[in-house]
């Protein structure tokens, strides 16, 4: 009776603090984010530019506001005199941002196992960076970079005034098709047109398929993949349970593990590598990439390369600075679990010495994945945000992904080179060395455990990386 008692009392605690965090995370698209006009944009590997040399570079001042709107630093007046040019990137870079996954906090999901929790506001952010980036690395595996969710320029922002959805697609109705690639050549008979049309449509099916199919991974509930509760049952073999912070190294080995044990037959061609003590083993990575899929064949694996670092001491180095916006310029990044200290960020981009961001301290309504054609609106961010990168925490983790053994040798060889070049010390940021961990007298970790889902040695790191980082909420 008093253990019912107690059940009680903690779930209305739940309630409340539910209700408290629904409150205070839920102004994170409100503010305005601005966006120059002079210098380019990166994000992901790709570069925008909002500057163009055509008759209207008298508009000194363009600022682009991307919460599924758009804002200038001049009035309403000049709206028709915006180059085309300008445009069209600005609405590039929207639809890419927008078609990323964004994951935040959520509440009213299913209880999770062992606690009377049923939202993670307040604590699970850096859980919902490393989903970010995890989601990020199995687009790129399914989709590809080029892919765009087709409704992305729908997503409204209610809080914005002064320009409205409508408004933006009635800009860019001239060039819309040729961005989208979806305007058919004229010169085309009509026997090509229909069968090109019918191809367009069959890979627009197989990428809508894809695209949901991703975000069930991550859903909110107990048979998800990816999903919250799945990653705390992981955490619990490195000493966590749910309600704790969680740092972006214990995150990188969980998603490890995630994905190790994950038996959806479309994940066999995917595998996830931790970075050992700042250093890539590429025999590992190899290895890993090599191993026979569940099903027996003999198909190299596509690799998430995690790198759990710290780019300073108590604060960040702004030595690192040019470092990370390099990483973030290569096509094989899928961005940085990081943020500020007490609030994790996935970073996916910058521009100057702002960092791009997606943020997951917005509390949503639970979304149940499992019913055919959920709403996809609330997995979808309309606006970035910006932080100068003196204010990001030194602790951090990078992600790369590469789909074949090819990919990794020649991304190995390019962020060797950056790293060597952005080196002002002795020793660079993190390493790639030949051979195996177990050849520098570094226990291996197994590719299969079967009875633990940590090895004695990896307890050990991640217990290390649990006291060391700085904590982040």
């Amino acid at each position: 009776m008093e253990a019912t008692g107690t059940d009680e009392v903690e779930k209305i605690k739940s309630k409340f603090m539910s209700a408290w965090h629904n409150m205070k995370y839920s102004w994170v698209l409100k503010t305005k984010t601005y966006f120059s006009r002079n210098s380019p944009v990166f994000l992901l590997g790709k570069c925008y530019h909002f500057k163009t040399d055509g008759m209207y570079t008298a508009l000194n001042s363009f600022h682009s506001y991307l919460a599924g709107a758009l804002e200038l630093s001049t009035d309403g007046s000049n709206f028709d005199k915006i180059n085309t040019e300008i445009s069209g990137n600005v609405e590039e870079f929207r639809k890419d941002f927008i078609s990323r996954i964004w994951l935040t906090y959520r509440e009213e999901f299913p209880q999770i196992k062992g606690s009377a929790l049923t939202t993670d506001c307040g604590w699970g952010c850096t859980l919902r960076t490393g989903q970010m980036l995890l989601a990020q690395g199995l687009m790129l595996h399914f989709l590809g970079r080029a892919w765009v969710w087709p409704d992305a320029l729908d997503i409204d922002n209610s809080d914005s005034e002064s320009w409205t959805a409508h408004t933006v697609k009635k800009l860019t109705a001239s060039f819309e098709a040729s961005l989208t690639a979806e305007r058919e050549p004229k010169i085309l008979s009509n026997h090509h047109q229909g069968t090109l049309k019918r191809s367009c449509d069959d890979n627009e099916k197989r990428n809508e398929v894809y695209h949901r199919k991703i975000i069930s991974w991550f859903g909110d509930s107990p048979l998800a993949a990816f999903g919250l509760h799945q990653l705390i049952e992981y955490g619990k073999k490195s000493g966590k349970i749910a309600g704790d912070w969680y740092g972006p190294a214990v995150v990188a080995h969980i998603l490890r593990k995630a994905v190790e044990e994950a038996r959806d037959p479309e994940l066999q061609g995917v595998t996830v590598y931790v970075a050992q003590d700042c250093t890539v083993y590429s025999s590992d990575v190899i290895d890993r990439q090599c191993s026979f899929m569940d099903s027996g064949k003999a198909d190299t694996k596509a690799v998430i390369i995690l790198v759990p670092v710290r780019l300073g001491g108590e604060r960040t180095n702004m030595d690192y600075l040019e470092f990370v916006k390099g990483i973030l310029s290569l096509e094989y990044c899928v961005g940085i679990i990081g943020g500020k200290p007490k609030q994790s960020y996935y970073f996916a981009g910058f521009q100057d010495d702002s960092l791009i961001y997606m943020d997951p301290h917005y509390c949503q309504s639970f979304v149940d994945v499992s019913i055919k054609d959920f709403p996809l609106e609330s997995f979808h961010c309309p606006s970035p945000k910006k932080m100068s990168f003196k204010k990001m925490d030194p602790s951090c983790t990078i992600g790369f992904y590469c789909r074949t053994v090819q990919d990794f040798e020649k991304a190995s060889e390019e962020i060797t080179k950056m790293l060597k070049s952005s080196s002002k010390e002795k020793y660079p940021l993190f390493t790639f060395v030949k051979g195996h961990s177990r050849d520098y007298d570094f226990a291996s970790s197994p590719l299969h455990e079967e009875n633990n889902l940590f090895s004695e040695d990896e307890k050990k790191r991640l217990k290390r990386f649990s006291t060391e980082e700085f904590v982040l909420l």
